[in-house]
């Protein structure tokens, strides 16, 4: 997903399947011809390794040939704290402030909160440490 936002208000999302290295290029192609992009802000994992990997990137690539701020928050910041899928039966979850993985039952997976982009962007819980989340769990 990716939003477009003016003044921290969401005006425009973009969702797709596509696989991330795929569908990155066609999309900021489009929104960079639309829009006049200042700042890019990130949720920088945890998650799948290539999708962060190949996204980071792209970004990070993007805001210095344009010179724009790339700004990151943890991906719990789009799914109000809700386990991530990382690999198998293991999850991502915060626990003690800290991130870990851990096995979640069915019903646990049943209530976890899909990702969304809010209506209003809190630029404070962004910050310009943006290097990816690369948590590789023990498999």
């Amino acid at each position: 997903m990716i939003g477009v936002y003016d003044n921290q208000v969401l005006i425009e999302k973009f969702a797709s399947r596509e696989k991330t290295s795929d569908i990155l290029p066609k999309l900021f192609d489009l929104i960079l011809k639309k829009y006049n992009c200042k700042n890019l802000y990130l949720a920088k994992g945890p998650g799948s390794f290539m999708a962060i990997k190949i996204t980071y990137l792209f970004l990070k690539t993007l805001t210095i040939t344009k010179n724009m701020q790339l700004f990151a928050t943890t991906g719990f910041t789009f799914n109000e704290n809700s386990p991530i899928k990382a690999v198998g039966a293991l999850y991502f979850i915060i626990k003690d402030g800290k991130i870990a993985t851990q096995k979640i039952n069915d019903d646990e997976i049943k209530r976890i909160n899909p990702f969304t982009l809010p209506e209003r962007l809190n630029y404070k819980v962004f910050t310009t440490d943006n290097e990816p989340l690369y948590i590789l769990p023990a498999i």
